[in-house]
């Protein structure tokens, strides 16, 4: 396996939740490259209070610099039953090539 394969980590990584609106239903997550606007994917999860998803909740195409470093920003949502949006967060992360 080369390279770029072994850095595909098709799970999600753990999000820790904070401030999320109460009358959210679900949260939906996302996953861009801001360095090469390469969607990596998404996923929507129950919420029920909880204040982390783990692990491996959704799946996704992981983190796959060419070379350099590459900012990935994670957004979630929190939408209501209706599929309304809430609120939104979002964090950037680097990740360099190996």
């Amino acid at each position: 396996m080369g390279t770029y394969e072994k850095m595909l980590d098709p799970k999600s990584p753990p999000i820790t939740l904070s401030g999320v609106p109460q009358g959210t239903a679900k949260l939906q997550i996302t996953m861009t490259d801001s360095s090469s606007a390469y969607n990596h994917g998404s996923g929507t999860v129950a919420y029920k209070g909880q204040t982390l998803l783990p692990y491996g909740t959704f799946r996704y195409n992981g983190p796959c610099p060419d070379r350099g470093t590459h900012f990935y920003n994670i957004t979630v949502k929190a939408l209501d039953a209706s599929g309304s949006v809430l609120a939104s967060g979002s964090a950037s992360r680097p990740f360099s090539a190996k």
